[in-house]
């Protein structure tokens, strides 16, 4: 199960509290899921009931109570929490987690670039009045991509009153280059003074531009040495498995490999390896939740919320500290020969790279095959 299908479920629980009179209120179409904060448990939570609390006319915990029902009982879900004031963890079955997965890797590699890219905002425009100053420029640049990726638009306008005011670059970024100047301008949070240093330019770990676009550049690089060694990923199943050792089935009807070694036959007679490594799973938790971070990033062009370059830029950051390790385990190792296993990891590994270029092209900046 997938985030978005996660959210679909949540959305059902609602509908289906509502046409039960538990709550009277308008069904959302869709609901943010996303891993638990602090204090929370399971897969993944949200504060649906919060948000209907006020509509509804009762506390966020009845909400939360009614709602908790209704989704115990859905297809997938083993477990619903209430924590706080009523934040909704959600525990899956671990063998849908596994298929949603691996279905979340092939449709990062089949939908490429515009992985993430909704219809959410279409038809609405947003009005962003900066001052002549460069920061302010090329953060409106990037909020206005962000939010194009989500179907609606940004105008840009020189004039009062301004509604878009980061704190002023220092100096001038220009000589450190296009890229380098962009991220320096848009990685701090708008209320942060941004350094404007040659570290920016540094190729080494301290960097974190560097990191994001080196591990870009790993994840094609791990491509192109695959395709020397004569094999490719296999889209089929690149889900890491649950530690208990059993075989979970994708939605395509694929198996593959348990924690055990052991490899398993779906039914249409394809064998297939678990892409089972210390760090795959964390990533593909990423992975899912990058569409959240773009629907969230394009919901604040407004006055008091204009943090969404930020918040991309840290995420993709999280992503290429998280990849880098785990690109180590992708290829054979001396006489190695390639396995299921290795094309499953390079499936997991091009997502990686799809995503950090999708992200990077958002934000203006150049996604480099070679470093």
């Amino acid at each position: 199960m997938t985030p978005v299908e996660l959210s679909r479920t949540v959305v059902h629980a609602v509908r289906r509290a509502v046409d039960a009179g538990e709550l009277s209120v308008d069904v959302p179409s869709r609901v943010v899921v996303a891993p638990p904060g602090p204090g929370g448990c399971g897969d993944y939570a949200t504060n649906v009931a919060l948000q209907l609390a006020r509509p509804a006319g009762q506390p966020p915990l009845r909400v939360a109570e009614v709602l908790q029902g209704y989704l115990s009982d859905a297809v997938g879900v083993v477990d619903v929490e209430i924590t706080g004031p009523g934040f909704l963890n959600i525990s899956l079955d671990p063998a849908a987690v596994s298929a949603g997965l691996g279905e979340l890797v092939r449709r990062v590699l089949d939908e490429g670039l515009r992985y993430g890219h909704t219809d959410a905002l279409t038809g609405r425009v947003f009005e962003l009045r900066v001052p002549y100053e460069v920061r302010a420029e090329v953060l409106a640049d990037a909020l206005g991509r962000i939010v194009a990726a989500q179907g609606g638009r940004v105008d840009v306008l020189h004039r009062k009153p301004v509604n878009l005011r980061p704190v002023p670059s220092p100096e001038d970024p220009a000589p450190l280059g296009l890229d380098a100047a962009r991220w320096a301008l848009l990685h701090p949070a708008p209320h942060d003074r941004p350094r404007i240093t040659a570290d920016h330019l540094v190729q080494r770990e301290a960097n974190p531009l560097f990191r994001v676009r080196y591990a870009h550049a790993r994840a094609r690089a791990l491509r192109r040495n695959a395709r020397a060694l004569g094999f490719a990923a296999d889209r089929h199943t690149p889900t890491p498995q649950p530690a208990d050792g059993h075989t979970s089935q994708s939605a395509d009807g694929h198996t593959s490999q348990s924690a055990d070694g052991h490899t398993s036959q779906s039914a249409d007679g394809h064998t297939s390896q678990s892409a089972d490594t210390p760090g795959a799973h964390p990533l593909l938790t990423l992975l899912a939740d990058y569409p959240r971070v773009l629907g969230t990033a394009a919901s604040l062009p407004h006055p008091d919320g204009i943090g969404a370059p930020s918040r991309l830029t840290r995420y993709l950051l999280d992503l290429a500290d998280t990849a880098l390790p785990f690109f180590a385990t992708v290829l054979p190792r001396g006489d190695e020969k390639p396995t299921a296993a290795h094309r499953a990891r390079l499936a997991l590994a091009e997502a990686v790279g799809t995503v950090l270029a999708g992200g990077l092209t958002l934000l203006g900046i150049d996604a480099p095959d070679h470093l």
